[in-house]
């Protein structure tokens, strides 16, 4: 279990605990993290959240408290990366600057979804699955497509089920 200098918060659960890669991070108290999950060091993730497998959350990413990454979610840290530095050489850390990203309390971000460093994620805002995320997300916003743009509203999502509810029991 790659655990190299990580602050896990208490009841954490690291469902195959041999099958994740957290180094330099600091995990909230009860959070579940999935198989096959990496979390490259400077990154925080809130309390109550739930990452689900083959995610990959880079360096520069903060997750505030009770957010749900979906599975294979990918987060980005630079907006022009490259390889080599123009000399030729091999690019080392001293040779670009981490671009943060925020995801902020309560949003949900669907399976696949990309999340292109410099973006804030709204609180309680839906991240379509599949979808690219290129600029900021309002709170309570539902994103999709490639790139994300606004195609609803969670709040009213959450009223959906009393309103079929009431439509079913109408005469």
């Amino acid at each position: 279990m790659p655990l190299r200098n990580v602050q896990l918060g208490t009841d954490t659960v690291l469902t195959h605990p041999d099958l994740v890669n957290l180094y330099g991070c600091s995990i909230g108290d009860g959070t579940k993290i999935g198989p096959f999950v990496e979390i490259q060091k400077n990154c925080h993730v809130g309390v109550r959240c739930k990452i689900s497998s083959h995610t990959f959350i880079c360096e520069g990413v903060t997750i505030e408290d009770e957010v749900f990454i979906g599975h294979g979610v990918m987060f980005t840290n630079e907006l022009f990366p490259r390889a080599c530095t123009p000399e030729g050489g091999l690019k080392t850390e001293v040779d670009w600057s981490v671009v943060p990203t925020r995801i902020r309390r309560g949003a949900s971000i669907g399976s696949n979804a990309t999340i292109i460093c410099g973006t804030t994620v709204g609180r309680f805002a839906l991240i379509g699955a599949g979808a690219v995320v290129t600029r900021d997300v309002p709170d309570y916003a539902i994103v999709a497509g490639v790139p994300a743009k606004v195609v609803g509203d969670a709040r009213d999502r959450e009223n959906l089920p009393s309103l079929a509810t009431a439509e079913m029991a109408a005469p």
